[in-house]
Parts: structure tokens; C-alpha cells; sequence
């Protein structure tokens, strides 16, 4: 007799958690590409409230364990794909929220990144707008503007007028509407100050970019803060005051005194008939025709100079220089120092940097390492040169008196000028003397480098050769006789 058939055991019920999850973070994402939830805000609000997800597992999985204990069978457990997406959930929500906690806006400052690089978030829509008002004799103008570009120019008038184009990113032309009504720019008189607000923070933490052309009279000051964006000052008899963070600043044509106060980017100062300040961390600066002192003061990648008509003060962690005027050029970057045309006295104590100071006059007080000096006097003055690491050349003019104490350690010392005494023995080589009847003091000190003593006439070119006298002509020669050929 055959035994009856055996009946498999039923296959236990898989749990619903995992799936009713997905389900809700499914619905989250779709009303996210429906336009009816921002993706900028669902990162905020998984940020805060992943743990609803466990939660709401854990109560299906009590559902579930009690709907088992009814029927007498056995609860579903949690299988290994469970477990998978219980951490990866567990993982992503505490990054989510340290992210959430960081303080992103301190990062933005540091590197210049702005949200206008990533394209997510959102489409750019653009406006116009124009304002103008009457503008107080002897007013000052402050500018205040978040993102965007600031433009001062000279009015014909006596008016304000401040022409906006405005960039905004959006999910929708509708919200675009509603943060552009909310982000007008505002015009206010307060005594003798017009303040200019671009209102940016009208649209909260939405991305607003508010660029300005201003007309305000010549004879006005100006004080512009920025936070992205560049700015551009053309035409004042007042003060310019110019404060920015990711920016480049430009300024021509200023009779008042011109202040720059960067975090990011370059500047640019042009016909000056005061005095300029540049502070803070930045890339090129170029500073040029300036009829009073120029202060520089912080890290700047290059440093560009002309025409100084008065003092020059540079200080850096690396640099401290002085001089008393800039009839010429001076470029600075990180490993080198060109100079031309300066006045001194000239104090100048860096390292790192290979230098070279054509037609320097006056006296000279300058400290160098791990770099090369070069000074070429147009006019001598006292001078007193320590370098450790590299070469030193002095060359001055060829009449010149003066009186010389030279020491090299671990070099040697070498002169045109066969009124010094040179002594090149041992690791320490000197030179000491007298030349030209004396005149001014000039000690040159070098450890591991040579020392060169140059006359000036080692500058000059050699003049070009004078042209050469005509050959005379060759007498024609005399006629050949036939050749024989063979046919």
C-alpha cells in the first residue's frame, strides 16, 4: 500500500517593513520630481527626521509579530536584505545629520565655491529693475550687496539711479516671482549717509544674485560691502571703501583715499591722488600712479607697483618692506623681487626669494635668505646687505666714494675695485678698504654664498661697433680663354 503523499510545510510570511520604507521614501522622491516638494529641502528634512523610518519599521515588524500570535504561527524575522537596508539607512541618516550641523557657510568662505556652480539646484530666471532718487548734497553712499556685482560710476546729476539686473534660482517661474517681489533693492536717507541695500536676504536661503550699476555725483564717498561678487569703482573726489569677500576690485580714477579689504581675489587701483590700503588675503594686486603713501598688508599671491609718489609699506608673514618712493616698477610674487627706479632709504627683510634692485639711490637695509641679491646703485647711500644661502652682487658707480667691510663664510668675495683688500682664505673670506677718498659705510654679510663688488660701468652696454669702411672695388677680371669642348 503506498504511503500518502507528504504535504511541504508552508512557507512563512515575509515581513513588510523593508518594502513599506521604500514605499514611503518612493512617494518622497516622486512628489520631489512633481515639483511639489523642493529637493533642497528633502536633504534638510531626512537630515532631521530618519529616525521615523526605523520607527515606522519597528511598528510594522509589532503589527506583524501580533498578527502571528493570533493565527499560532511564527513572526517573520529579519532577513539579510533587511538588515542591508536597516544599515545603509542607519549610515546615510547620522551623515545626514552631522551634514546637516556643519557649518557649510564658513567652507563657502574659505574656498570660492557658491552655489551658482552646481546645477541642481534649480533654473535661473532674470529681472530688471531701476531705481532713482535725489541724491544729498555731500552725502556718503553705502552699498551693501550679498551675491552680485557692484558697479560705481559719475552721474550727470544730482540724483541716484541704480539700475538692477537680478539672477534667481528656482524650481518654477512662480517661485522665481515670489523671491524677486521679496528681494527689492532699497534706497535709504539717513542725515548725510544714502544706503543701498540689494536685499538679498529678502528670499532667506534661496539663491539670489543682485548685480548694480550705480550713478551717484563725482564728489560723493563711497563704502561698498560684498559678500560674491565684483566690484568696480570709476570717477570720485571722495573716499572709497571697499570690503569683499569672493571678489575682484577695481579702482580708477580717485581723488580721495582708496581703502581694499579683501578675503578672495584680486585687486586693481589705478590714478590715485591720495593715499591707498590693501589688507586682508587675496591673489594679484596691482597698484599703480598713486601721489600718496601705499599700505599693503596681508597675504596676496603677486604684488604689481608703479609710480608711487610716497611712501610704500608691504607687510606679510614672509615679507616687511619700506621704501620711500617708486619712480619705476616692482614685482613680488612668492619666489621673486623685481625693482626698478626706487628711492630710498629702502628696508626691505624677506627670505625665499631671489631679488634684483635696478637704479636703486639712497640708503639700503636688506635681509634675504635662501635667496639671490642683486642691487645695481644709480646713487649710493649707506647700505647694509645680509643674505644666507645665496649669491650677493653690488654694483655701483664707477666714481663713487666709499668705505667697505665685507664678510663671506663659506664663499668668497670678489671686486673690480683694486683699492680693496681682499683676503679669500679659509672658510671666511673679507674684503675691507677705502675707495674714492670714502663716502658711505657699506657692510655686506653672506653665510654659504660669494660676494661680488662691481663697478657700475659693468652695467653699460658696450656701444655698437662703428659700421665698416666700403671695400674697394674688385678690378674686373681678366677674360678667359675659350674652353676646348668635345662634341
Amino acid at each position: 500500500m503506498a504511503s500518502p503523499a507528504q504535504v511541504p510545510p508552508p512557507r512563512p510570511r515575509r515581513s513588510l517593513a523593508g518594502p513599506v520604507v521604500l514605499i514611503v521614501l518612493g512617494i518622497v522622491f516622486l512628489l520631489g520630481t512633481m515639483g511639489v516638494l523642493h529637493f533642497y529641502m528633502l536633504g534638510h528634512w531626512f537630515a532631521r527626521y530618519w529616525p521615523l523610518l526605523i520607527i515606522l519599521w519597528g511598528v510594522v515588524k509589532l503589527l506583524e509579530y501580533q498578527q502571528a500570535q493570533r493565527e499560532g504561527r511564527r513572526a517573520p524575522g529579519i532577513g539579510a536584505g533587511g538588515i542591508f537596508l536597516l544599515v545603509v539607512l542607519i549610515v546615510f541618516g547620522l551623515a545626514a545629520t552631522q551634514a546637516s550641523r556643519f557649518n557649510w557657510e564658513a567652507i563657502g568662505k574659505e574656498i570660492d565655491i557658491d552655489d551658482e556652480d552646481f546645477s541642481f539646484f534649480g533654473h535661473s530666471y532674470s529681472f530688471d529693475d531701476q531705481l532713482a532718487q535725489a541724491f544729498p548734497v555731500g552725502a556718503t553712499l553705502r552699498v551693501t550687496d550679498i551675491r552680485g556685482a557692484v558697479n560705481v560710476n559719475v552721474s550727470d546729476d544730482n540724483q541716484i539711479r541704480v539700475v538692477v539686473h537680478k539672477r534667481i534660482k528656482a524650481e518654477s517661474q512662480q517661485d522665481a516671482d515670489k523671491w524677486n517681489a521679496g528681494t527689492k533693492p532699497q534706497i535709504t536717507v539717513n542725515d548725510h549717509t544714502v544706503l543701498l541695500n540689494a536685499n538679498n536676504e529678502g528670499a532667506g536661503d534661496h539663491w539670489v544674485a543682485i548685480d548694480m550699476d550705480i550713478s551717484i555725483p563725482r564728489k560723493a564717498s563711497v563704502a561698498i560691502s560684498t559678500r560674491r561678487g565684483d566690484v568696480s569703482v570709476m570717477g570720485r573726489d571722495g573716499d572709497v571703501d571697499v570690503s569683499t569677500q569672493h571678489g575682484d576690485v577695481t579702482a580708477s580714477d580717485i581723488n580721495g583715499k582708496v581703502s581694499v579689504n579683501l578675503t578672495h581675489g584680486s585687486a586693481r587701483v589705478s590714478q590715485v591722488a591720495s593715499d591707498v590700503s590693501v589688507e586682508g588675503r587675496g591673489g594679484d594686486i596691482t597698484v599703480g600712479e598713486v601721489k600718496g603713501t601705499l599700505r599693503l598688508n596681508g597675504e596676496f599671491d603677486s604684488l604689481k607697483l608703479s609710480k608711487i609718489a610716497n611712501t610704500v609699506n608691504f607687510r606679510s608673514e614672509r615679507t616687511d618692506m619700506e621704501l620711500s618712493k617708486l619712480n619705476g616698477d616692482l614685482d613680488m610674487d612668492s619666489g621673486d623681487m623685481r625693482a626698478s627706479d626706487v628711492i630710498g632709504p629702502l628696508r626691505l627683510s624677506t627670505r625665499h626669494k631671489d631679488i634684483r634692485l635696478e637704479g636703486m639711490a639712497g640708503d639700503v637695509r636688506l635681509k634675504d635668505e635662501n635667496g639671490s641679491v642683486e642691487v645695481r646703485m644709480s646713487k649710493l647711500g649707506s647700505m647694509q646687505v645680509e643674505n644666507r644661502r645665496g649669491d650677493i652682487q653690488i654694483y655701483v658707480p664707477d666714481k663713487a666714494g666709499f668705505q667697505l667691510e665685507a664678510k663671506a663664510r663659506g664663499g668668497e668675495v670678489e671686486s673690480d675695485f683694486g683699492e680693496l683688500k681682499i683676503n679669500n682664505a679659509n672658510d671666511q673670506a673679507t674684503a675691507t678698504g677705502t675707495v674714492g677718498g670714502g663716502g658711505p659705510h657699506l657692510v655686506i654679510n653672506n653665510e654659504h654664498g660669494t660676494i661680488e663688488i662691481r663697478k657700475g660701468s659693468a652695467l653699460a652696454e658696450a656701444p655698437p661697433a662703428p659700421p665698416a669702411s666700403p671695400k674697394a672695388p674688385r678690378a674686373p677680371a681678366a677674360p678667359k680663354a675659350p674652353a676646348v669642348t668635345e662634341n
